[in-house]
């Protein structure tokens, strides 16, 4: 199995590669630093599977992994991060993603990910996968919050402070139409209709502006 790395710290890299290496038939074949690195290395190496971290300079994980799903589905994608919120793990799968695993894992889940992702097959360090099942079982919408990103909760915030859109999109330094597909996508998850119901549920749920 070819792999290739993505990660902007290189020791994280070198211990990932020497892990990686220690499993049969297993060999990492490109290393990049950056997003954009990772897309280009993709194209030029072919790898069987990209492990991508989901904070990068120049393009995040969420972005890299889309692009490398759309030009070379050839490739599969494992998310590996630090982050264990489950709207991370969800928009992760959104873009494309067949594995999601967490720094501190075990080496054995990072391979039980990389052979199940070559196959076309699904696997979450059981850290998330847990925390995605909870979210999945849970009716009440209150209950819903962890499937929100942490972006999308900060806007939700927002409107229950009472702020609109274009005041949202200024404080964050996003456009209006980036704040609009938030709203979107949250009254999707959390099941409404209206943009009312998006402002009484932070209310509500009382929630806080995070700084």
């Amino acid at each position: 199995m070819r792999v290739l790395l993505a990660d902007d710290h290189t020791l994280v890299r070198a211990g990932i590669r020497r892990i990686i290496e220690a499993f049969p038939d297993m060999e990492v074949v490109a290393e990049a630093r950056d997003g954009r690195e990772a897309v280009d290395l993709v194209a030029l190496h072919r790898p069987d599977v990209a492990i991508v971290d989901l904070s990068m300079p120049v393009q995040d994980g969420f972005a890299v992994t889309r692009q490398i799903r759309a030009q070379y589905p050839g490739t599969a994608v494992v998310i590996m991060s630090m982050h264990t919120d489950t709207g991370y793990v969800r928009q992760a799968m959104n873009c494309g993603a067949l594995g999601f695993v967490v720094k501190e894992a075990a080496p054995a889940e990072l391979e039980l990910a990389l052979h199940a992702a070559v196959v076309g097959q699904t696997f979450l360090s059981p850290k998330v996968s847990g925390r995605m099942m909870n979210a999945v079982l849970r009716r009440e919408p209150g209950d819903r919050l962890g499937e929100l990103s942490p972006r999308q909760r900060e806007i939700l915030a927002r409107l229950g402070r009472g702020q609109s859109t274009k005041e949202i999109a200024a404080d964050l330094e996003i456009s209006v139409k980036t704040v609009e597909t938030h709203r979107a996508r949250m009254m999707e998850t959390l099941g409404m209709r209206r943009g009312t119901d998006l402002v009484r549920f932070a209310i509500e749920n009382r929630l806080e502006i995070e700084r």
